[in-house]
């Protein structure tokens, strides 16, 4: 081996395999058609869309994004353009880019996951599905499912028997007493990955007015500040699950990404860095070669299994 460039750097989740482990998050790359001017977008291992809905949202009230001490409240509120206008308008677009796309799905209802997952599988262009079941910062839906391990397990049990042709991942979230249970259920229901995990839900005030500094009351807490607390969650879902886990919380250096490898994720999304540096997923790519070139092994599953060896 005599350079960085021949790091194989390439993974695979379930029937999916994916160049590198680097994903841009939904929700922080738009549908990605917004980041093709400053990312190389077959660069990277693949992205998330922005969640969509089976009709188009507007979403929350402004202001809705706060910075926060080593992190950012967002209280975006799912606005989409709809499934139909994304497979009209999108799709098409992203067909010209060798990269994974996955599509971010929510909904208020059951049956509003199995529809939006309907109206894709008759599109060409998408490599997989993620089912938002956590999002903290909606009113109502998504979140309702992601704390009940029968309901999740009910949600990824009918979005599977539409989902015939392309692989489904979970968004699972960070407000449960045990993930390994949830982790379980979505995963004997049909999941193919999971992402580990949403944002915390969280609140800034300005106590001079009285008033939240979101427009909506709280938001969802993402960043740096994070990092630590999913960490765990990631290597508790990795001791529970064979699934693939994916690891989302903080990302911003090569060096989070391989403590995300070492405690069992096969793969990373990159999420509020992308707000101060939209390029900062192609860059994570270019460096994660020399990363673990340098570091000796070779491959990221050693890292991983370093870990588990030392750790359990």
């Amino acid at each position: 081996m005599t350079s960085a460039k021949t790091v194989d750097l390439s993974v695979t989740l379930g029937a999916l395999r994916l160049r590198n482990p680097i994903l841009a998050a939904s929700g922080t790359f738009g549908y990605g058609i917004e980041f093709a001017h400053l990312v190389d977008l077959n660069r990277l291992g693949g992205f998330v869309t922005k969640g969509l809905s089976r009709e188009p949202m507007e979403g929350a009230p402004a202001p809705r994004l706060c910075e926060t001490a080593s992190g950012m409240l967002n209280a975006v509120g799912l606005q989409n353009v709809g499934v139909r206008a994304f497979v009209a308008e999108k799709l098409p677009v992203l067909r010209k880019f060798d990269t994974a796309v996955i599509a971010n799905v929510f909904g208020y209802a059951l049956e509003d996951y199995v529809e939006v997952i309907r109206i894709l599988e008759d599109a060409e262009g998408l490599a997989g599905y993620e089912l938002n079941i956590s999002c903290p910062n909606v009113k109502m839906g998504g979140m309702q499912f992601g704390g009940d391990c029968v309901l999740a397990a009910e949600v990824v049990a009918a979005a599977r028997k539409v989902a015939v042709h392309r692989p489904l991942w979970v968004k699972l979230s960070p407000l449960v007493t045990d993930i390994g249970l949830i982790a379980r259920a979505v995963s004997e229901a049909g999941a193919d990955a999971l992402t580990v995990a949403n944002t915390y839900p969280a609140m800034a005030v300005d106590h001079r007015t009285g008033r939240s500094l979101l427009g909506n009351q709280t938001g969802g807490l993402s960043g740096p500040a994070i990092k630590p607390i999913t960490l765990r969650l990631v290597w508790e879902t990795a001791k529970a699950v064979r699934t693939p886990v994916i690891g989302l919380g903080g990302i911003e250096t090569v060096g989070d990404v391989l403590e995300y490898i070492a405690v069992g994720a096969s793969a990373v999304q990159v999420g509020t860095a992308s707000f101060a540096d939209p390029a900062v997923s192609q860059r994570i790519v270019e460096r994660l070669e020399r990363g673990v070139f340098d570091g000796k092994p070779f491959t990221l599953k050693e890292i991983r299994d370093k870990f588990v060896a030392e750790n359990g």
